[in-house]
């Protein structure tokens, strides 16, 4: 079952689109089928899960972490996550920038914007990410590499709507490429798109999705 939603999933998304299959809540059984069919990156969005996962499961497995964390939190992923999607604020990453030096770990982070309407998301405004961009505290930091940008669409139906907050996010991750990271070859992840939402993220610029339902069937 699984294995013919991932080769649905992958058979439709562009070459240059990575698939982030998002296991959170999801046992371990349910993400060694994923990984026996051929997946291997995967999405958490609680610390000590991903961290107990990380331990048990095979250790060429990718783990990403997608969830807003605390920063008392970020010991516990530091080992393991290759990619963090969830940064908004100086405060997160210096925390991680620390737990990436304890690991000897150079930890890759993409900021997360608020793009949607909702007020429960998390988030930087275009402004607040270019503060964060050019303060001292960021050029000190060592330990962690933005690769890219991260937002999480409105919970709807409404299709412009999503397209313009998908674009709104293409938009913000060009002009940070074209003022901060033009000379970096590493800042070019766009990680937008759910399991309702990924074919619009990709047609706007997508280029990594994050899905869950579509692979692993509704939440628990």
């Amino acid at each position: 079952m699984i294995k013919e939603k991932l080769a649905t999933i992958k058979k439709n998304i562009p070459s240059n689109v990575t698939l982030v299959a998002v296991s959170k809540t999801k046992p371990n059984e349910l993400i060694e089928e994923a990984y026996n069919s051929g997946q291997r990156i995967f999405g958490e969005n609680k610390a000590q899960e991903l961290k107990n996962k990380a331990e048990v499961l095979p250790k060429d497995i990718e783990w990403h972490f997608i969830g807003h964390i605390q920063r008392n939190k970020v010991k516990y992923i530091a080992p393991y996550a290759s990619l963090i999607h969830s940064i908004d604020s100086i405060k997160l990453l210096a925390e991680v920038n620390k737990q990436g030096l304890k690991n000897n770990r150079i930890i890759n982070c993409l900021l997360q914007f608020y793009i949607a309407t909702e007020e429960t998301k998390f988030g930087l405004s275009l402004e607040e990410a270019e503060e964060l961009l050019t303060s001292i505290e960021f050029l000190n930091l060592k330990n962690i590499k933005i690769v890219g940008v991260m937002g999480m669409a409105s919970f709807i139906n409404n299709e412009a709507q999503l397209r313009n907050e998908f674009i709104r996010l293409k938009n913000i991750f060009t002009q940070l490429n074209n003022n901060f990271f033009k000379h970096t070859e590493t800042f070019q992840t766009i990680s937008m798109g759910m399991s309702g939402d990924y074919k619009i993220a990709i047609e706007e610029g997508s280029t990594m999705i994050r899905v869950g339902s579509a692979i692993f069937g509704n939440r628990n």
